[in-house]
């Protein structure tokens, strides 16, 4: 990853979690996804306290992205408020509600076990 595109994705981390915080998100979680796919370089998961809270957080990225001229590539589930994902190319925020969050469970799929899993199926497509 080129040093100025890496420092332009922790500006927008910082700035993503910044308001989110500032929204009194809860449980605010940055996840670096690098080593495990190439779909983004990270994931930032944080739980509102009901389906209006979820999406004036989602609201409030909106809105910093503009102050920061950038907006979502995507945006899905702001019909139903439980679960809101904005996708901001290389970074994905997730916003849950703390029972939905728990159900899917991110942070417990994105982690270190996933990455031995995929590097040993890379591993075995690479000898067949």
């Amino acid at each position: 990853m080129e040093k100025t595109r890496e420092s332009d994705l922790d500006e927008v981390r910082r700035w993503i979690v910044e308001a989110l915080d500032d929204a009194k998100a809860a449980n605010i979680l940055e996840l670096d996804i690098r080593p495990l796919t190439q779909i983004a370089d990270w994931m930032v998961v944080a739980s509102g306290t009901s389906t209006r809270h979820v999406l004036a957080l989602a609201a409030r990225l909106r809105e910093a992205g503009v102050r920061h001229g950038l907006k979502p590539t995507g945006v899905e589930g702001e019909n139903g408020g439980e679960w809101v994902l904005l996708d901001f190319g290389d970074l994905i925020v997730h916003l849950m509600l703390p029972a939905t969050r728990e159900f899917y469970d991110l942070e417990g799929l994105w982690n270190e076990r996933l990455g031995a899993q995929l590097t040993q199926a890379r591993e075995r497509q690479g000898e067949g």
